[in-house]
């Protein structure tokens, strides 16, 4: 009797853990998975020119059969690797190997924001400004490149240790490389969808309108009212009451969420997410400096957001939101009940 076949090669294809794991792609030993999304896994592995532990992204075998996408792919890699700032983590390497685009990077030693907030709960507003500062140093960075996120959110923040009782963690933003502008380009995403959570989307993102760095403040407050309360700002059933509620409802009030917290942060938060990217902070780092004044009960951001430059509006010309249909509704929970 023949003994059986082989077992085939591993499978980029598959892109299995347990296919992958003791392989070597493109000069990296893939040691361990340690985050999957839709498009792509990431594994610590062993840098085997450098003898350094790395992480490795690698991409949805579909994405790098797409001409388009593999050139704006290498483009966005290079501007990404270009920012050199202390709270983007570096890109080392971005390329191609045996049909597999793949991102090299520095690992980082910690957890994401978003097991933090799953073990912690809700964040002291202290933590939660200083976190806040350093992504947002990091995102007007990337601006000052061109280059805008379009995906912030807890996961894609990383939390290594700090330097001392002062500094008490350094954080890292990541995933510049793969951008939703790039994956429309392959079919991968279309109108009404999206790669990754809903809940930190700006409204200009969802109408498929031009966006720049304000759609990341947008995502940016939205991940500050998470880690000031343990949950984003809009909570609904499904997705398309989510993705109504970004575009017509108005953000819960901080302070009656988490009693408590400065009242004046509440005022900030309605500014940064607001629905017209015009009527929000123009940068990253001033929303930050705002929540620091008011919390610290010295800034005047205590009013509704207002339009600069638009002059006197009268209340007729202003046309209200439409009015929810059913479906779009808040969610209460059994703990919950509707406000009266």
């Amino acid at each position: 009797m023949a003994p059986p076949p082989p077992p085939p090669p591993p499978s980029h294809e598959a892109g299995r853990a347990y296919d992958l794991l003791g392989t070597e792609i493109a000069g990296y030993r893939l040691e361990s998975e340690i985050g999957r999304g839709g498009m792509a896994v990431v594994y610590r592995a062993r840098d085997l020119r450098l003898d350094r532990t790395v992480a490795l992204k690698l991409l949805a075998p579909g994405l790098a059969r797409n001409d388009t996408f593999r050139q704006r792919f290498t483009y966005e890699s290079r501007v990404a690797a270009a920012i050199d700032h202390p709270h983007i983590v570096p890109v080392f390497e971005a390329g191609e190997t045996d049909g597999v685009l793949y991102i090299a990077m520095r690992f980082v030693a910690g957890q994401d924001l978003r097991v933090l907030i799953d073990r912690r709960g809700p964040l002291p507003h202290t933590t939660a400004i200083r976190i806040a500062g350093q992504v947002a140093s990091a995102l007007d960075a990337a601006h000052d490149h061109d280059l805008v996120h379009r995906d912030v959110k807890p996961g894609n923040i990383l939390v290594a240790a700090g330097t001392d009782s002062d500094h008490p963690e350094h954080v890292y933003l990541t995933d510049f490389g793969l951008t939703k502008k790039s994956l429309s380009l392959t079919g991968f995403t279309t109108v009404g969808q999206f790669v990754g959570t809903l809940d930190y989307v700006a409204p200009e993102q969802i109408s498929g309108r031009p966006v720049d760095g304000r759609c990341d403040v947008y995502s940016l407050a939205c991940v500050v009212h998470e880690t000031l309360t343990g949950a984003p700002p809009f909570r609904r059933d499904d997705d398309m009451a989510l993705l109504w509620a970004h575009q017509y409802d108005a953000p819960p009030p901080l302070s009656a969420e988490r009693p408590g917290l400065p009242a004046e942060l509440d005022g900030v938060l309605a500014k940064a997410l607001a629905k017209s990217p015009q009527d929000r902070y123009a940068s990253c780092l001033r929303f930050v400096a705002a929540l620091r004044a008011a919390a610290a009960g010295t800034g005047p951001d205590t009013h509704r957001p207002t339009r600069v430059g638009a002059g006197p509006v009268s209340p007729a010309a202003v046309e209200p939101p439409p009015p929810p249909p059913r479906w779009a509704l808040p969610v209460f929970s059994q703990r919950e009940s509707p406000p009266s």
